[in-house]
């Protein structure tokens, strides 16, 4: 098993003045303790209820992880993720492909369907019907391979027109950044997956039998499209707090141990105190390895 690191909060002692290089800092470290890879939220809002009030401090996605990429030379990047409603799809697709050529090949797209409602409001983004935004999310995918495989005739969907689809430079990553598709809906978020998805994000707090259950939903969409289950990479998303009150790193391997059994292949996970560094240094030493043959 892998582990991933989300970072999700900005506001540490001492922001926003220090904010860079303390942002640099978590991301250095994380690539050297082994961390598989590295995201931050796709929001402009802080998640209100949640995380923290809407007016915390939060930072665009693509800008965060540009800067990291330059503060890491081998863990991957990602949004957790994209809302689909944010970016028209070839500049989402421009600026993913950007980030895989800046850090020698190490971009990954990570994409939902949306859901903050009050962030979209506020900030003057489009915000459809549920039904519209997966029929966006869809055809963006559908973008975005299209892109990336240098086929440059028009494409004409519902929602997008595109007369001259050509992605110069093209990614580093080949055939194309990793696509993260994240959510459990049963109907949609997992066929979508099956169809045009390398990995899949399940939330971990939901428990096991629910995680296992989401990951058969997945197999039995793949199967219908004629897509090997394996190729999908399964990962789950939650929190680790290390400490007094929280977890031991024997704690958090055991929960991983839990997670491989049912077929999760990396936990991706945010730290509340992540800006202490020494979670990550813990991590790094104790149990990164123990749960690499899981």
């Amino acid at each position: 098993m892998k582990l991933g690191l989300q970072v999700v909060a900005f506001n540490w002692p001492g922001s926003p003045a220090n904010t860079g290089r303390t942002l640099a800092n978590i991301a250095h470290t994380a690539d050297a303790a082994g961390f598989a890879s590295l995201w931050v939220m796709d929001h402009y809002f802080q998640i209100d209820p949640g995380i923290g009030p809407a007016s915390d401090p939060m930072l665009e996605a693509y800008t965060a992880l540009s800067f990291m990429a330059g503060a890491t030379e081998r863990i991957r990047l990602g949004a957790m993720v994209t809302g689909v409603v944010y970016r028209q799809p070839a500049f989402l697709v421009k600026q993913v492909s950007t980030l895989d050529v800046l850090s020698g090949g190490r971009a990954n797209l990570g994409i939902g369907a949306s859901w903050y409602e009050r962030e979209a409001v506020g900030l003057g983004f489009p915000f459809p019907p549920i039904a519209e935004r997966f029929e966006r999310l869809e055809e963006t995918l559908q973008i975005a391979r299209q892109l990336w495989s240098g086929d440059a005739t028009p494409f004409t969907g519902k929602h997008y027109q595109l007369a001259e689809p050509i992605n110069s430079p093209q990614p580093l990553s080949q055939p194309h950044p990793p696509i993260l598709i994240g959510g459990g809906g049963e109907k949609k978020t997992l066929r979508l997956v099956a169809q045009y998805g390398n990995a899949c994000n399940l939330f971990a707090f939901a428990g096991l039998d629910q995680v296992k259950h989401k990951l058969d939903v997945l197999k039995g969409h793949c199967d219908d499209v004629g897509r090997d289950y394996a190729e999908i990479e399964r990962t789950a998303l939650g929190v680790v707090m290390l400490g007094p009150g929280g977890m031991t790193p024997a704690d958090l391997i055991g929960f991983c141990h839990g997670l491989a059994s049912i077929g999760i292949q990396q936990f991706i996970f945010s730290i509340p105190n992540v800006y202490e560094i020494t979670p990550l240094e813990i991590i790094g030493r104790e149990v990164i390895e123990a749960v690499a043959a899981l």
